[in-house]
C-alpha cells in the first residue's frame, strides 16, 4: 500500500449528521474528560480525524463527534468535522476490532511523567496551579498531588516535625 492509498490521505470535512455512533464501542469517557476533550479541540483544533466506515458508522472518534456537537466547537469550523472514511471491504469482526486497536493502541499516562510535565509547567513555564488546572481540567488537589511528587512532609512543613497543634491521642480499645 502506498502513501496515496491511506486513508489519512483523504480527509473530508462533513457535517456530524453525516455518522451515527455504532452499538459496540466499549469505550467510555468519564465527564472531565469529556470536558478536557472539548478544552483540547477549543486549544488546539481538530488534530485528529473521526474514523468512519463509508456509511457513517463511527469506528473512532465517538467522543470527538459528541463534543462537535457543543456550539463553541461547532462554531469553529462552521460545524465541519474532519473525518476518514475506511473501505468498507472488512467485516462486522474486523470493524469491532479496529475500534478496540484504536481505543487501547493510546496508552495510559503514568503518575511520574505526568507529576514531571506539571512541575515543568509550573516551576519553569510560570503556569499557576489555577491556569494548569483549567487548561488541564484537573481539579485543584490533583494538580497540587501532582506538584507534590511525593514531597509533601517536606513542602512547607515544620522542620522539626509536626506543628504543635497535631498532638497523638492513644485511645483505648472499645
Amino acid at each position: 500500500m502506498s502513501i496515496k492509498n491511506q486513508p489519512l490521505t483523504d480527509i473530508t470535512w462533513t457535517t456530524p449528521d453525516q455518522l451515527h455512533s455504532n452499538d459496540y464501542n466499549p469505550n467510555h469517557v468519564a465527564p472531565p474528560e469529556m470536558k478536557l476533550l472539548k478544552t483540547s479541540i477549543m486549544e488546539d483544533g481538530w488534530t485528529q480525524p473521526i474514523v468512519a466506515r463509508k456509511n457513517g458508522e463511527i469506528v473512532d472518534g465517538f467522543h470527538r463527534w459528541t463534543t462537535s456537537h457543543d456550539p463553541e466547537v461547532a462554531a469553529l469550523t462552521a460545524g465541519k468535522i474532519p473525518v476518514v472514511y475506511l473501505n468498507d471491504k472488512t467485516d462486522p469482526a474486523s470493524q469491532r476490532m479496529s475500534t478496540i486497536r484504536h481505543n487501547r493502541a493510546r496508552g495510559t499516562h503514568g503518575v511520574k511523567p505526568m507529576a514531571n510535565i506539571v512541575n515543568e509547567l509550573h516551576h519553569e513555564y510560570g503556569l499557576d496551579i489555577e491556569e494548569i488546572g483549567t487548561r488541564l481540567q484537573m481539579e485543584w488537589e490533583e494538580v497540587d498531588r501532582l506538584l507534590d511528587y511525593g514531597e509533601k512532609p517536606k513542602r512547607g512543613s515544620n522542620p522539626d516535625g509536626f506543628n504543635k497543634g497535631w498532638k497523638p491521642v492513644k485511645r483505648k480499645p472499645a
